[in-house]
């Protein structure tokens, strides 16, 4: 085919075979295309007379491709990128932009990665918006293309592609005491953590298991509480010897503040590993790199300085 018999073709329809691939629905395909469900169909309509196949089956709610649109997908992977980077802006800059960012986060990072870097993030561009959606593991790729978050602080659960991903550092668990708890000014023994009773501050069901394995084969503890935010424990925590267990970085952020005495967990636990995740369709967005590389930054200046200030190892 020459050149300009390319041009005659309308090759907005390969970017919209695209985004029927990767949302595997007419509707929300037409969301992210901005286009009603009626005209989304028609752009499928002239998808099969271009290229001479179906493309899409449906199974219930689903569109499952066919062998050629899969094959289709492959070949565009590389096109497509390719002109997106080409038509970036490369001078961005943050101060002017207005953008909003869907960010989906844990407990933990809501309450110690964004906090410690929301004074830089709006320092260099007072003018965007954030906005905040709970982590949703068993939902999280959905979350990042039909549900319309940008990216996703967590600990992943398994592999994350075809997302994709940026190590932000190690995470590992501490325990906060009342400076009023008998063992304030003692060492925390195994015997001691099982003992007395506990309240568990933004950890995870995954977190959580892996603390459990750890003590597999001992009594199980008193869970007196469990809560998304410390503010709970705080209110009991002079009225009852709680040993609260929390994210290493939220302990060193909250201990001073609030009169608390940390001590490591008295077992043998490995740091987690947190990321940074997000869908290729921001791959190479200049906000997006932009945004993405600054909590990057702050995480490991975050994780760094409690290492340091506490004398830790990971």
């Amino acid at each position: 085919m020459e050149l300009e018999d390319v041009y005659r073709r309308d090759l907005n329809l390969l970017v919209a075979l695209k985004v029927l691939l990767e949302e595997g629905s007419v509707s929300r395909a037409a969301v992210r295309l901005n286009l009603s469900q009626s005209a989304m169909s028609r752009v499928l309509g002239r998808l099969r007379s271009l290229v001479g196949d179906p493309l899409f089956t449906r199974q219930g709610q689903h569109l499952l491709p066919t062998q050629r649109a899969l094959e289709l997908s492959e070949q565009l992977d590389a096109p497509l990128e390719a002109m997106r980077t080409l038509l970036t802006p490369v001078n961005f800059r943050p101060e002017d932009c207005d953008q909003r960012f869907v960010i989906a986060t844990t407990d933990y990072a809501m309450q110690t990665i964004l906090p410690f870097a929301l004074p830089r993030i709006y320092s260099e561009a007072p003018r965007i918006s954030l906005e905040f959606s709970p982590l949703q593991h068993d939902n999280m790729p959905n979350q990042l293309t039909a549900g319309g978050c940008d990216m996703a602080l967590c600990r992943p659960t398994g592999p994350v592609e075809p997302l994709c991903s940026d190590y932000l550092g190690p995470v590992s668990v501490f325990c906060l005491l009342s400076r009023k708890h008998p063992l304030a000014n003692a060492d925390l023994t195994l015997d001691d953590y099982l003992t007395y009773p506990h309240a568990m501050i933004a950890i995870s069901d995954g977190v959580k298991a892996l603390i459990d394995d750890a003590l597999r084969g001992y009594p199980s503890r008193w869970m007196a509480l469990r809560a998304y935010h410390l503010e709970a424990a705080l209110a009991i925590v002079e009225s009852m010897p709680l040993i609260i267990t929390v994210p290493a970085d939220l302990a060193y952020l909250v201990a001073d503040r609030h009169d608390l005495v940390i001590k490591p967990l008295p077992f043998e636990f490995k740091p987690f590993e947190y990321s940074l995740i997000w869908h290729p369709r921001c791959e190479h967005s200049a906000p997006q790199i932009w945004l993405r590389q600054l909590i990057k930054e702050e995480c490991g200046k975050l994780i760094n300085q409690r290492i340091r200030d506490m004398g830790l190892g990971e």
